[in-house]
């Protein structure tokens, strides 16, 4: 009776020592088969079968226990993942490469929508050794994946070439085979739940071997999908937060910019404001400009001619140029100007900023800024600010200017009506109005067509602005007399004619003389400017400037001093150096060649010389006067230079 029980404890022992050590369900069945050679009665052997059977029962609980518990802890590490979600991509990764280890599958791969190209693409695949596969891409409703996108519902097929529940296409079923998939376990990634639910991609376990999915490896597969929706999500909701925040913090850049512009812009005005209130002028506000824009600013009035200039840049051209490229350049200067009046905003244009100053439409001149080619918006904005209180200066100053002009007009028109009745008080007149006769001035007289001729006063009024000089109508003529800065008249005239003309839009006359100080020089060099101007208009020479200087023995017969030496050394200085210097002929032969009537064989005989002499001679004569000596004009000059050369020797 002892022998039994102790032999059924003894299997049953082995029984619970094959569990304990993990033992294969082969090891625990083989307990009943010794049970049964061992010859152990019937009984006995039906309680260790029996036995057996519940150790079975308990290794495929433990087993299943154990693949639960590594399930758990593959999503507790993919929660893990999501909760310190730094890289998506990464994440992902880390999602497929658990669903093809948990699932013992030979591959995983995880598709997103395209939205730009409305298909669906391989974003993450593990296992996966076909780069065919790997680049495929499918359409909404083709292969597996369409179909599971499509439903948004879990589909597994056993062997994908055989199975008809979904549509083949050519591409997709070349990149399963390259692949050598055959079943195929997909699983949608859903965002919400219910009908409300979106797809937003699919989760995919695949074997090479023909496989059936049981229901818990897809439901493993549905919660790594769920978690890998989650990822996408949350990176997505990040980027968004990040690229909020970007549009935030520069939103936030762009208010604290425009504020501190308008505060500067404030600043600036007040500043500007308080400088025109305390009788600041032009200068003041080119250097205050200069200063709140960091560059070089200058100031020019309508003709384009510098009025005032702050730094380096600016006064490179006066009004005394006479090689023309100061009236060049302020007529280039003017036609930026216009741009920038027509656009209403200030222009770039060669290197600098050029912003009209406007009275109405009327130009007054313009504010240049150098030195700044990246202005900015506010910085633009001051800039052309600041055209608005120049242009209120300008006025200003044109306003005064004008007055004063008519009350120091009176005095012009009794300076050179009655200059010596009253010398004295002349002088003191002048003195209170700013204006000291006794000081060298140059006298310009100015005369255009009836049409301009009311427009031309005040181009006068313009051209003198900003130098000190003065401008009066007199005898159907514009007057103007300006402080000497060592420019002659016969320099003076012809600029002044060009500018006056430019401001007119019609051609005008200028003629000029002087210096002259004092009431009755300056009288007597306006008498001189008179009949220099009759002269140019008699001559054809409308529309320039000239003093008698240029007029030649016109000028001789016209002016006051009558310098008889000046026009013979003007007409004949560059024969009489070369005879005095080499002891050469040439002013003896071009006196015999006009006196023989331009005859080479007479001209010969009264020189007594070889008639190729003479040739020879009055080509040097050519080379030394120009190719024009023989012109009638000038011929005539030299005729009249001869004979009073002539006088002068006798």
């Amino acid at each position: 009776m002892s022998h039994k029980p102790m032999s059924v404890a003894r299997h049953l022992r082995r029984l619970l020592e094959l569990l304990a050590a993990g033992a294969p369900a082969e090891d625990l069945g083989a307990v009943a088969v010794e049970a049964r050679r061992s010859g152990a009665l019937a009984q006995d052997l039906a309680e260790v079968e029996q036995a057996t059977e519940a150790a079975l029962r308990v290794q495929t609980t433990l087993r299943q226990h154990r693949r639960r518990e590594a399930e758990l802890a593959a999503l507790f590490d993919t929660a893990g993942d999501l909760a310190a979600l730094r890289d998506l991509d990464a994440v992902l990764r880390s999602i497929v490469r658990r669903a093809r280890m948990l699932l013992g599958t030979d591959t995983a791969y995880l598709t997103l929508p395209d939205e730009d190209a409305g298909d669906t693409y391989m974003r993450v695949t593990d296992g996966s050794v076909s780069e065919l596969f790997q680049n495929l891409r499918l359409q909404l409703g083709e292969g597996l994946g369409g179909l599971v996108a499509q439903t948004a519902r879990p589909y597994a097929s056993p062997d994908y070439r055989t199975d008809d529940r979904f549509v083949h296409t050519g591409s997709i079923d070349a990149g399963v085979l390259d692949e050598g998939l055959v079943a195929i376990l997909g699983v949608p990634l859903l965002l919400g739940s219910g009908s409300g639910g979106q797809v937003i991609g699919a989760l995919f376990a695949a074997d090479r071997t023909p496989r059936t999915f049981a229901p818990d490896e897809v439901a493993l597969l549905c919660s790594l999908a769920d978690h890998a929706a989650i990822a996408i999500d949350t990176a997505k909701a990040m980027a968004d937060a990040r690229a909020a925040l970007a549009e935030l913090a520069e939103a936030n850049a762009v208010i604290r910019e425009h504020s501190a512009a308008m505060q500067r812009a404030e600043e600036s005005h007040d500043r500007l404001t308080d400088l025109v209130l305390r009788g600041g002028d032009v200068p003041d506000v080119a250097a205050a400009v200069a200063a709140l824009l960091r560059g070089d600013v200058a100031v020019h009035d309508g003709a384009g001619w510098p009025l005032t200039a702050v730094g380096e840049h600016g006064g490179a051209f006066t009004r005394g140029g006479v090689d023309g490229g100061g009236a060049e350049e302020a007529a280039a200067l003017v036609a930026v100007a216009e741009r920038s009046r027509a656009a209403a905003h200030a222009v770039f244009h060669d290197g600098r900023w050029v912003c009209a100053v406007l009275a109405g439409q009327e130009l007054l001149g313009c504010l240049v800024l150098y030195g700044r080619p990246d202005l900015d918006g506010p910085d633009r904005r001051l800039f052309e600010r600041s055209s608005v209180v120049t242009s209120l200066l300008l006025l200003l100053r044109r306003s005064v200017a004008e007055t004063e002009n008519r009350v120091r007009g009176d005095l012009i028109a009794d300076l050179l009506t009655v200059p010596d009745r009253d010398p004295a008080g002349l002088v003191a007149r002048g003195r209170r109005l700013g204006f000291d006769l006794d000081r060298p001035h140059l006298l310009l007289v100015a005369r255009s067509g009836e049409a301009a001729r009311e427009r031309l006063a005040d181009a006068a009024v313009q051209y003198l602005f900003g130098c000190g000089g003065v401008s009066a109508e007199h005898e159907g003529a514009v007057v103007l007399l300006l402080p000497c800065d060592g420019t002659g008249p016969g320099e003076a005239a012809p600029v002044a004619a060009g500018q006056l003309g430019q401001l007119t839009g019609a051609p005008v006359t200028v003629a000029g003389a002087g210096p002259a100080a004092g009431p009755r020089a300056i009288a007597d060099a306006h008498a001189e400017a008179v009949r220099c101007l009759r002269a140019l208009q008699v001559l054809g020479r409308a529309g320039q400037g000239a003093s008698v200087a240029e007029l030649g023995f016109f000028g001789v017969l016209l002016g006051d001093d009558h310098d008889v030496d000046g026009f013979v050394a003007a007409a004949l200085g560059p024969l009489l150096e070369y005879d005095d210097q080499r002891g050469t002929q040439l002013v003896r032969t071009l006196r015999a060649y006009f006196h023989c009537g331009g005859s080479l064989t007479r001209a010969k005989e009264e020189l007594h010389v070889h008639v190729n002499t003479v040739v020879q001679r009055l080509d040097r004569i050519q080379a030394l006067l120009g190719p024009d000596w023989n012109t009638p004009e000038q011929a005539l000059e030299l005729q009249l230079a001869l004979r009073l050369h002539l006088l002068s020797d006798a």
